[in-house]
């Protein structure tokens, strides 16, 4: 039975492969050397948009945010928040609007805050609006 997992590194984007076992035991990448998981959201460019997306084995939920957005700032603590109980079998990450507007527009975010949840490459299921850590949470796992 293959039970091994592609995992992205959040600091140097290398793709590694490890067994499910050692998901949760704080597992460091074979490249740079840093934790796998950080308990933080990772912030995405459209550089490193689509390897996390692809190649990450397990889901992706992603924020688009803008930093002029009340609502954004004002969820930025609990999507934090929600990273710590999530991980290590989801990960969390963050796109500036502002920044990346070409991948804003390339996944129609017409409102921010956006939650986009990414699950094989694939687009799963989108909220819009702020929510509080334990209802992100809660939705990120009816949606899985």
């Amino acid at each position: 039975m293959n039970d091994a997992l592609h995992i992205v590194c959040p600091h140097c984007q290398a793709v590694n492969r490890l067994p499910a076992r050692r998901l949760a035991q704080g597992p460091h990448c074979g490249q740079c050397h840093k934790p796998l998981f950080t308990a933080h959201p990772v912030e995405l460019t459209q550089a490193s948009f689509d390897r996390h997306i692809e190649r990450n084995d397990i889901p992706v939920l992603v924020d688009f945010w803008a930093p002029w957005c009340g609502p954004c700032r004002m969820m930025a603590p609990q999507f934090e928040q929600a990273a710590g109980m999530l991980e290590p079998h989801v990960r969390l990450a963050k796109v500036n609007t502002e920044a990346e507007q070409a991948l804003a527009a390339r996944h129609g975010i017409r409102s921010i805050p956006t939650l986009a949840l990414f699950r094989g490459g694939r687009e799963v299921a989108r909220q819009a609006g702020a929510m509080g850590a334990q209802d992100l949470v809660r939705w990120v796992r009816a949606q899985l």
